[in-house]
């Protein structure tokens, strides 16, 4: 199993990885099918695309923005193009011509009015974010059909692809990785046999896939994304949008902060970064999935407390991010990090293990220690449900990455002074997750049908 740090990490939009980033991706590559399709054919102004939306797409997608993200990604976009773009004007001209160019000249009918379907009706047995995507006739006969499901972190699988895994997701080979780790507990018996940390091994393994030039590029690119992200959220204080008309909160917490840092301490400051990342993408501004969008803020406040508050090097930076992934590649094969499938316990559960497992490394964690920061975190966000109220990425989610920082940085410094023997394993707890989520209700699995979604009375 291998899953590059430059794929679980992906500067892209908000407001969600799953609803936003992965049906844009899903998109796009069915506008190159129809490519595909048409070129030995003539293609009439008849033919028309349709995208249905199921499961967890359908009840929270216009809260996420879904028809946008499916819109633009038939016009060609992916979310990096998008970075830095005023996304909703974008969608709003994209929509105004009622049609898609294919080939640079051929266009076919598409209106998202009326060729998005939200239906609310059962979810594909698959996964519960599914997307049919339809090229039909002048009779509205199917010339071409492909099903996608956007299984978290901005990831697709299309149906074939999906009914021929062996994990919960498509993983590239790690047949060529000198340590080919798919579990915690190989992980640290692959560190004990070479001496090595999971930032080493990890390190390792990437450069069988790209170049170090590649790999450090990638991952400076990754670390400036974050600051920005958090020094535009700092420096923001409008009302968010969606129609819960809330207030922005970061930057006058983070201007009270300053106004006295001797009463401020490392839970205040981790709440500031955690909330001006996810305020950023309930926004719809440039993030990065860290491992999704809805946990977007744990980790970039992690790391960016370590720069600022402790003076980090960009090595260690580079520490903490290869260990991140580590941790996170392994929740990812071995359960999931949508909010669809398992709950908050898969997203904010994550990032919080990741978050924990590099800063324990970066403070001279050994592996056993860095397994056991990892596990603590995630252990601590079981049966986390996923219940965004309106279908919004906003209440509860941008405070609830804050906690995710807090308890990241607890569960390190819980584990940085033991031993790294604990009692229950990394793995074990990952498993827990994955059947906690597989019992828990669809109303707590980014539906908006219960919990915290439905317990607000509107006057």
């Amino acid at each position: 199993m291998f899953i590059s740090v430059l794929e679980l990490f992906k500067i892209g939009i908000g407001p969600s990885s799953s609803h936003t980033i992965g049906p844009m991706v899903a998109a796009k590559d069915f506008i190159g099918r129809i490519g595909e399709y048409i070129s030995s054919r003539p293609a009439t102004p008849d033919m028309s695309v349709r995208c249905t939306l199921k499961g967890s797409l359908a009840f929270t997608g216009k809260g996420h923005v879904t028809d946008n993200a499916v819109t633009l990604g038939l016009h060609g976009y992916v979310a990096r193009d998008l970075v830095n773009h005023d996304v909703t004007t974008m969608a709003r001209e994209a929509c105004r011509h009622n049609n898609i160019t294919v080939d640079d000249s051929r266009t076919i009918h598409f209106s998202p009015d009326d060729n998005i379907i939200f239906d609310q009706g059962p979810a594909l047995k698959e996964h519960t974010n599914g997307m049919i995507f339809d090229l039909l006739g002048e009779s509205g006969e199917t010339l071409l059909t492909e099903t996608y499901f956007s299984i978290g972190g901005g990831f697709i699988n299309t149906l074939s692809e999906i009914n021929q895994l062996v994990a919960p997701i498509k993983t590239h080979s790690a047949d060529t990785c000198p340590y080919p780790f798919d579990s915690a507990r190989s992980m640290l018996a692959m560190a004990a046999e070479s001496g090595r940390s999971i930032a080493s091994m990890k390190h390792a393994n990437e450069l069988k896939h790209r170049t170090e030039e590649a790999l450090d590029h990638g991952l400076d690119d990754i670390w400036e994304s974050m600051q920005a992200c958090i020094k535009k959220g700092l420096a923001t204080d409008t009302t968010l949008p969606g129609g819960l008309n809330l207030p922005r909160r970061a930057k006058n917490l983070h201007e009270q902060l300053q106004d006295n840092p001797g009463g401020a301490d490392v839970n205040d400051w981790l709440s500031a970064y955690a909330m001006a990342v996810n305020e950023e993408n309930a926004a719809g501004s440039m993030v990065v999935t860290a491992p999704t969008n809805g946990a977007a803020g744990v980790i970039p406040a992690v790391l960016y407390y370590y720069v600022k508050h402790e003076n980090g090097s960009i090595m260690k930076i580079k520490e903490f991010l290869l260990t991140a992934s580590a941790i996170g590649g392994i929740i990812k094969h071995r359960s999931s990090i949508s909010g669809a499938e398992v709950g908050c316990q898969g997203e904010v559960g994550a990032a919080a293990a990741m978050a924990a497992a590099g800063w324990c490394a970066i403070h001279g964690g050994t592996p056993e220690q860095v397994e056991n920061a990892a596990e603590i975190a995630l252990e601590h966000h079981l049966g986390m449900t996923c219940d965004p109220v309106k279908g919004l990425v906003q209440v509860p989610c941008i405070e609830r990455n804050a906690f995710g920082a807090i308890k990241a940085h607890a569960a390190a410094s819980l584990a940085i002074h033991g031993t790294g023997k604990h009692f229950m394993p990394l793995d074990n707890c990952i498993e827990a997750m994955k059947q906690t989520g597989l019992e828990m209700s669809a109303k707590y699995k980014e539906t908006s049908l219960g919990g915290l979604a439905v317990s607000i009375t509107e006057c």
